[in-house]
């Protein structure tokens, strides 16, 4: 029997291969993330229990005739239901290593640009969001971590680049950043998010200028809105990475801490004096993705900003501040509860154990303002 890792299924996905998922995990887990990636893929939840119970109508379920990848929670369910197929003759089957934990915290490195200094966007499939890294010689800048720390610190080791600065590009409320646990490094953010932090941090100021080694320079644009200190970042006057500001199907929600009307108001200052005002052809690397089907291309994130405006035109044309608040009231969804406790964590305010913290950090995303057209 094969297994396969997490890695090697992203792959299998965006090589368009056929298969079948059989997760084997409970329904409600299932229900709050599965598997999904670039592609089609068929998937069915059948918990492993009721293997144990009803063996005969779960294998009823279960086609003969195409690939099958198991997964579970930690891997010795998915063995355990692989082997009871194995016994009823199913042969072109494996399972996840590890478990779906692996799937949690994968991340998929993509190097954008490699002249002069090198761009690489990370996608976390299970999150459905992205991080950056930009490195020069053997230093290196990380925007927007996951808690996957250890993978950071590999790929800067395995470049011959040490970390030096750590950004946030606001403070996270649907996943849990790695930022605060890197050793050694400033880490930068801003006072209007992180004030109440329970650590030490850089404070970042409009428009100050980071400058990587061989020159290449960062701007900082503070712009307020999706949180009070959401910032965003230009790279070499060339990229941009809006955070929750800008996504290439919307715009970040400005009601996730309470405040529709305020944030809302100030999200619609934002985008009018600080981001329209932007070149078009910026390319723009968002903090989050909904549809693979519209968002992925050449396994990138990312458009350029003038692709985006003419995506969103029904946002971007809005020009009056009441009808776009009105707009954003229209398009609120409920706020997952667990978002308040993952904003505690990544100020250190408190500090759940590893498992407690793998188990808030499931899930995907719900931090745009209007959903995604599928």
């Amino acid at each position: 029997m094969e297994s396969f890792t997490a890695l090697e299924l992203f792959e299998s996905m965006k090589n368009g291969e056929v298969f079948l998922v059989v997760d084997v995990r409970n329904e409600s887990d299932f229900n709050e993330s599965h598997v999904e990636g670039p592609s089609d893929f068929e998937i069915v939840n059948i918990p492993y229990f009721d293997f144990i119970e009803d063996e005969a109508n779960c294998l009823a379920k279960v086609p003969t005739d195409i690939e099958l990848k198991i997964i579970c929670a930690k891997e010795s369910s998915s063995v355990f239901v692989a082997t009871i197929l194995e016994s009823h003759g199913y042969q072109n089957l494996s399972y996840l290593e590890n478990g779906f934990q692996t799937w949690g915290d994968l991340l998929v490195p993509t190097r954008l640009h490699s002249n002069g200094y090198n761009l690489w966007q990370f996608i976390r499939p299970a999150k459905g969001s992205c991080s950056y890294v930009l490195g020069h010689g053997n230093e290196m800048f990380i925007f927007d971590p996951s808690r996957n720390v250890e993978f950071y610190n590999e790929f800067a080791a395995a470049n011959g680049m040490k970390i030096s600065h750590v950004f946030e590009t606001h403070l996270q409320a649907d996943y849990i950043s790695g930022g605060p646990q890197f050793e050694d490094v400033i880490y930068a953010v801003n006072d209007e998010d992180f004030s109440w932090a329970a650590y030490e941090y850089y404070s970042l100021a409009d428009e100050e200028i980071f400058t990587l080694s061989g020159g290449y320079q960062v701007q900082v644009i503070h712009s307020p809105g999706h949180t009070p200190g959401s910032t965003t970042f230009i790279i070499d006057n060339k990229w941009m990475i809006s955070g929750d500001t800008v996504f290439i199907l919307s715009i970040g929600r400005p009601d996730l801490g309470g405040q529709v009307v305020e944030w809302a108001k100030q999200l619609y200052h934002t985008l009018k004096t600080k981001i329209t005002v932007l070149p078009d052809n910026l390319m723009t690397l968002p903090g989050h993705f909904s549809c693979w089907k519209r968002e992925f291309n050449d396994g990138v994130i990312g458009k350029t900003f003038g692709e985006i405006i003419e995506l969103n035109s029904n946002i971007y044309s809005i020009d009056n501040e009441n009808t776009f608040v009105e707009f954003i009231k229209d398009n609120m969804q409920p706020q997952p509860d667990v978002y308040s406790e993952i904003r505690k964590v990544n100020v250190g305010v408190i500090n759940p154990d590893s498992c407690k913290q793998k188990e808030m950090d499931i899930g995907k995303n719900q931090c745009a303002a209007s959903a995604a057209q599928q």
